[in-house]
């Protein structure tokens, strides 16, 4: 991943080379990430969603981010917006449609990067997934597509941390549209230091951690590998980087990992959970911290031990589970942060164990 472009004007000296990474695990207790703002009551990455999140007691909030047809980061789940926005019932974007090569995936929809930013202000967000988050509908075309610098404003008028994370980022750059100079550009001109930048790729972590002192987050997901591994040929996975050996690299440009919680609580066969792995005390060994991904509400999201009511009942997908008895657990394990799509929820928990 190469960062080729440098904003005219921009200057980012005041963040340049640091060759140790920044340790992320010192805190007393774990941090409340709100994911996607708090995405259980309203549609992500809307600042509607952010400002709940921050309500409800989260220390950081998380944009996802991608970028407009004329490079302005904007917080989105995915680049496709068919799924978030109304963008399907706008007739003057009909001819948008279109389909498209995603990480070696074929997706079809509504991309940002053929949008400018003033088109995509047009737009209205909606729930993304309404059948299982029927409540959050009830917003549906009252927040506009948020710009990183206004959830950063949001931030800061608060005083909580942001926790950008990179969407595609091999993607954006083959197209000319690197997402990390404008990151690291918005980041120094607010002079933003509580905040975690975090991918799900590899190369352009390496690359940022010569350009800033900020604190990096390597996401590990549950199978797989970084898609910059695909396209380079890596015969690695995301397997490899758990081990000890692959921790102790990932430590030289990180200064912490954000995991599935099935890394660290795996789930079995059957749906319930199996003993914990040794992930979270392999990798303080190294000085990496652990965020976990993903503390969600609902039974369907849960392991089969924190599922709560009737399973018979239509609505038991949907309802609320054992949330905090499931994130009780991981924070036992002595994790350091969590992305919770209730940050009350979880804020509850790390209070209680705090007094």
């Amino acid at each position: 991943m190469m960062l080729r472009r440098l904003f005219a004007g921009v200057t980012l000296t005041a963040l340049l080379i640091q060759p140790e990474p920044v340790v992320a695990h010192t805190q007393k207790e774990p941090t409340v990430i709100g994911h996607r703002g708090a995405s259980a009551h309203r549609p992500e990455h809307t600042l509607l969603s952010y400002e709940a999140a921050i309500a409800m007691g989260a220390d950081y909030i998380e944009p996802d981010l991608v970028s407009t047809k004329d490079h302005v980061l904007v917080a989105r789940h995915e680049n496709e917006i068919g799924g978030t926005t109304d963008v399907a019932t706008r007739p003057e974007f009909t001819d948008r449609r279109t389909t498209k090569t995603i990480d070696g995936r074929a997706v079809t929809g509504w991309f940002t990067e053929d949008f400018t930013l003033a088109e995509l202000k047009t737009l209205r967000a909606k729930e993304r997934i309404p059948d299982l988050r029927p409540d959050n509908a009830a917003f549906d075309g009252l927040a506009e597509i948020p710009t990183f610098e206004e959830v950063v404003q949001l931030a800061q008028r608060h005083r909580v941390g942001v926790y950008p994370e990179t969407k595609h980022p091999t993607y954006f750059d083959s197209i000319g549209l690197s997402l990390e100079e404008p990151l690291l550009d918005t980041l120094n001109r607010h002079r933003v230091r509580k905040v975690y930048i975090q991918s799900f790729e590899t190369a352009n972590l390496r690359e940022m951690r010569t350009k800033t002192r900020l604190p990096l987050i390597q996401l590990i997901t549950f199978g797989g590998k970084p898609y910059d591994w695909v396209v380079s040929g890596d015969p690695r996975t995301y397997d490899d980087m758990v081990k000890p050996e692959g921790l102790r690299e990932v430590a030289a440009y990180a200064g912490g990992i954000g995991v599935d919680t099935r890394r660290i609580l795996p789930v079995g066969p059957d749906g319930k959970l199996l003993p914990p792995t040794t992930l979270v005390r392999d990798a303080h060994r190294v000085r990496l911290a652990v965020h976990i991904w993903t503390i969600r509400n609902e039974n369907s999201q849960l392991p089969l031990d924190h599922r709560l009511g009737n399973p018979a009942s239509p609505v038991f997908p949907r309802a609320t589970g054992d949330v905090m008895g499931f994130f009780g657990r991981l924070v036992s394990l002595g994790i350091d942060g969590a992305f919770c799509d209730d940050p009350s929820m979880c804020r509850a928990v790390v209070s209680s164990r705090s007094r």
